[in-house]
């Protein structure tokens, strides 16, 4: 009998790389340097060679690589951002933490990423940039968004914390915009032993700033050239990261066998709109950090696939505008129907690198069972 299959696993992915791990903590414990030293710098030189750009700059978690950025970009009060009306809440959180007005988008229903064709009728005198998400994994239709910000002299922001090892059109994600925002949360395809951050880009401006913002506003200790935050990766963080990114491009790998075998098992139902698998146009090439169906019936498939011990996630089950956090904006009265029907759909299942075919035959034989294929 096939053991609990839990939705992510990350304790198997530290054992396979134990050694080195623990070798690296160890080291920088010796070194007695703890923030802003030499881990940090060879992750940084090697995660912007990865993704192929000038600048890595690492911080502290995901949510302040989307808030400086946008900073560093000196947008701020008064301005607004274009986001997607489907993403988690961070995207949001990232614009009006500066003081901006985050404008949303409903996404393109096959890819769930924003759809390019919308954003031109949401740009006012006061848009001053677009902040596409590489939601699930799968870069965003940059190429029309990139056009559509030189029409309009607007920046662009990637949000790549999904995104880890994607490529779009044969470019990495992360080396498509001004610049992108990663995180490195654990669970992420590229993941820290607690919240880290960086941002990627080729413009020296924006590097330049950030390296400030990240440090109080300092480039010279107690000279405090702007008002900063304290958002730095630290060097164990770092270090961490390091021995991972090794790592990276075969874990993604088994990923995307792993999303095959699915669309295979899968593509043989005849379950209509109870199971509908994820659309990958020709020109994306996504790093799977979630395999994400929709079912008319997602909460009777998620009760039976918890009762034969397969854990799975909804990503996400409230969109941005109807959450709380959001009530006293005036986009909590609009509707965003895609957004909205997503939220109640959408079923994430396990896919972690180390997901054995034992356990992902476990989990097609009773999503099979469940969607009565």
């Amino acid at each position: 009998m096939t053991d609990a299959v839990p939705f992510l696993d990350l304790r198997t992915p530290y054992l396979e790389l134990k050694g080195e791990i623990d070798a690296a903590m160890l080291r920088v414990a010796d070194s007695g340097w703890y923030l802003l030293a030499s881990e940090l710098s060879s992750f940084e030189r090697d995660f912007a060679a990865y993704v192929g750009v000038k600048h890595c700059i690492g911080l502290a978690n995901g949510l302040d690589a989307l808030h400086l950025s946008l900073r560093a970009m000196q947008i701020g009060p008064g301005d607004e951002v274009i986001v997607p009306s489907n993403t988690y809440i961070a995207t949001w959180l990232g614009v009006t933490q500066t003081g901006a007005v985050p404008v949303p988008v409903e996404p393109d229903p096959r890819t769930f990423n924003i759809d390019p064709d919308r954003i031109e009728h949401a740009i006012t005198r006061r848009t001053r940039a677009i902040l596409p998400v590489h939601l699930y994994g799968q870069p965003a239709d940059m190429d029309p968004i990139a056009a559509i910000a030189t029409r309009h002299g607007l920046r662009v922001l990637e949000d790549a914390a999904q995104a880890q090892g994607a490529r779009y059109r044969g470019r990495a994600a992360g080396a498509l915009a001004d610049a992108a925002a990663w995180s490195f949360y654990p669970g992420k395809n590229l993941g820290a032993f607690g919240d880290a951050g960086a941002v990627t880009t080729n413009d020296d401006n924006i590097a330049d700033r950030l390296r400030v913002l990240r440090n109080y506003g300092s480039r010279v200790k107690y000279t405090n050239e702007v008002q900063g935050y304290n958002s730095r990766l630290d060097e164990i963080q770092a270090a961490i990261l390091g021995v991972k990114l090794g790592r990276l491009d075969a874990w993604n790998e088994r990923r995307g066998v792993l999303a095959r075998r699915y669309d295979a098992a899968f593509g043989t139902l005849e379950a209509g709109d109870k199971l509908v698998t994820p659309i990958v146009p020709d020109w994306a090439s996504p790093c799977w950090h979630l395999y994400v169906v929709r079912s008319s019936v997602r909460e009777q498939l998620q009760a039976s696939l918890r009762a034969h011990g397969i854990g799975t996630m909804i990503h996400y089950p409230i969109p941005p505008h109807q959450q709380a956090a959001y009530a006293n904006s005036p986009v909590s009265s609009m509707t965003f129907p895609l957004a909205s029907q997503m939220a109640n759909d959408v079923l994430s299942l396990p896919i972690g690198p180390h997901l054995t075919a034992d356990q992902q035959d476990h989990v097609i034989a009773m999503v099979t069972q469940a969607v009565g294929g």
